[in-house]
């Protein structure tokens, strides 16, 4: 596939182990800083990436998550070949795919989930694989009570405190720099984790 010309699918050296989905939020495009960390991860632990590139603007009030779940199916029907597995990175607006996510068996990584959304929450309960969830406190997305839910379920939760929306610490730019970091260890961890024993 391609966005304004340029190929969105980057291939890692040497062997391809699966496909990595990124998914971007409604202002946070795939090139922003964690989900760029994201792929470059990905692409680290042999995944090839799709970067989903899109107009958030033609998201429909009435069924955002059935637009996005539109989105991450077509991306991965556009693939010219067939991978073992997928491994999905939303953000944002892109974590309304966890329900299709879980339908998929699909692996994931959900950077500020949000939380308030019940069929999101329900797909993320639902989800047989392996997930990382990561939340900032400061984040209006951010629920205690349903992300201790999850924990049970099985989710991987990275909370970090005073961290917006963006994952930032608004006022702090050297903070928000080593979340950024945190964060990428943290899902570079969770991929190893995947790799067969």
């Amino acid at each position: 596939m391609a966005f304004g010309g340029l190929p969105t699918r980057s291939d890692p050296d040497g062997e391809i182990r699966g496909l990595g989905l990124v998914l971007p939020g409604r202002g946070y495009a795939p090139s922003a800083p964690l989900l760029a960390f994201a792929g470059k991860a990905l692409l680290q632990h042999g995944y090839a990436v799709e970067e989903v590139w899109w107009d958030s603007g033609q998201c429909p009030d009435d069924d955002p998550g059935g637009w996005v779940r539109d989105q991450a199916a077509a991306a991965l029907t556009a693939q010219p070949d067939v991978l073992p597995t997928t491994v999905v990175v939303g953000k944002s607006l892109g974590t309304r795919a966890a329900p299709w996510a879980a339908e998929q068996g699909h692996d994931a990584i959900w950077l500020t989930p949000l939380l308030f959304v019940d069929e999101l929450v329900a797909g993320l309960a639902a989800h047989g694989g392996r997930q990382l969830l990561v939340c900032g406190e400061a984040d209006e997305a951010w629920d205690a009570d349903v992300a201790a839910g999850l924990r049970r379920e099985g989710c991987d939760v990275m909370l970090i405190p005073d961290a917006d929306h963006g994952l930032c610490v608004p006022g702090d730019v050297v903070r928000s720099a080593e979340i950024h970091v945190e964060v990428t260890r943290r899902m570079a961890a969770f991929l190893t984790g995947l790799e067969p024993a």
